[in-house]
């Protein structure tokens, strides 16, 4: 997963639990415009505790699983689903 997916991600979650980008950022104790900046894909350098930081505020994890060689995932498949 790279960074821009991992902040749509973040994004869906964001909005689906009604936060704001300023309310996420004060949860997550990180700057709203960094959180503006994951979410658009133009996040360079977040380190790893930010990174968790948010994801914890929004009940989310991060897993570490084998490199997918090409193949879809589900939340490939559900993101192509109207």
């Amino acid at each position: 997963m790279d960074l821009e997916l991992l902040g749509r991600a973040i994004k869906r979650q964001r909005d689906a639990l009604g936060l704001t980008q300023e309310q996420l950022a004060a949860k997550a104790m990180v700057s709203r415009p960094t959180i503006a900046r994951l979410e658009t894909g133009r996040a360079t350098d977040l380190g790893y505790r930010a990174v968790l930081r948010i994801l914890n505020a929004l009940n989310l994890d991060l897993r570490v699983s084998t490199l997918n060689r090409g193949r879809p995932t589900l939340e490939d498949l559900a993101e192509e689903t109207p």
